[in-house]
């Protein structure tokens, strides 16, 4: 294993940071080695060891895992789409290519992947994938999706809104064992700025990759505080924002436990209402610490982009 000191891992943070972003934003292109340097102004030697020692994988396992993910992901919300289509839009050559890499990857075919709907609504599993993602038989899913119509009815207000732009400070958590420790060093750094005192500061945490598709260790997530105002920023910080649009926004008051059902509750509830949702991050946005509410619950705001 490739290993760095923290130190030199933080002051190289933001150079990964914006490889992350240019890979998600270019998967149709050739994202070469080179290429990804140049984006975060480095030699390619020196990059694909940085790349590793932040991310723990190598950037050709990376940028493979994200385009088979992303694939999966449209196979799931548009039937309408084919293999073909899919194997140009995420940089396959072919789909013989795209149908090795993902049958390697889920350990079924993408048509048969289709077909079966993986989902994580259920925990109860009839089949598990390599990668360890449940793959739900379709009766299951079907009392699944009721189940979590009735949680929503009962345990969300949810509503249509337009959101301004928004800028925010921000440290990445690949994995989500590694969230609290973000938001630690993130809080760690906004408190002697006196970011906290404002009431109109709240944090966010940016989900970059669906649960549905990737595994929880490897799921990329963005521990966010909103700004007022600009702000220089530097080693593991750094900054980002959440463009201005039409958002579902399903408002809780659940446990921590409940998260994960609460997300699939509001995205059956998208499905059912007609609403698709853009290809832009889903995020969350914190109105309390939980650990001072008497139940321990968290006053949260979940957000999809439509």
């Amino acid at each position: 294993m490739v290993s760095l000191d923290k130190e030199v891992q933080v002051n190289y943070t933001n150079s990964v940071n914006k490889a992350l972003q240019f890979i998600d934003q270019n998967l149709d292109t050739n994202l070469s080695l080179e290429t990804i340097s140049k984006v975060a102004c480095f030699s390619s030697f020196h990059f694909h060891r940085i790349f590793k020692a932040v991310t723990h994988e190598t950037l050709n396992a990376y940028i493979t895992r994200k385009r088979i993910e992303k694939a999966a992901s449209v196979l799931m919300r548009k039937p309408e789409v084919s293999i073909t289509e899919l194997s140009v839009l995420f940089g396959f050559n072919g789909n013989s290519s795209l149908t090795r890499a993902f049958k390697k990857y889920y350990g079924v075919s993408p048509s048969e992947f289709r077909k079966q709907k993986i989902s994580r609504f259920s925990k109860i599993s009839k089949v598990e994938s390599k990668n360890g993602q449940e793959l739900v038989a379709f009766d299951e899913y079907i009392c699944s999706i009721d189940h979590l119509k009735n949680w929503i009815g009962m345990n969300a207000k949810i509503e249509i809104k337009h959101m301004t732009h928004v800028e925010l400070a921000y440290v990445t958590s690949i994995g989500v064992q590694g969230i609290t420790k973000a938001y630690d060093t993130l809080i760690k750094w906004a408190t002697p700025l006196e970011l906290l005192k404002y009431p109109d500061t709240k944090m966010v945490t940016i989900y970059h990759d669906s649960f549905k598709t990737t595994n929880p260790e490897k799921v990329r997530m963005s521990a966010c505080i909103t700004l007022a105002n600009p702000l220089k920023v530097s080693g593991n910080i750094g900054l980002t924002s959440i463009p201005a649009g039409k958002f579902i926004v399903g408002s809780f008051v659940i446990g921590i436990i409940e998260f994960e059902k609460s997300w699939n509750a509001l995205f059956v509830w998208m499905a059912e209402n007609g609403y698709k949702k853009a290809d832009r991050a889903p995020f969350e946005i914190y109105h309390n610490d939980y650990r001072t509410h008497p139940e321990q619950k968290c006053m949260v705001d979940f957000y999809i982009p439509i």
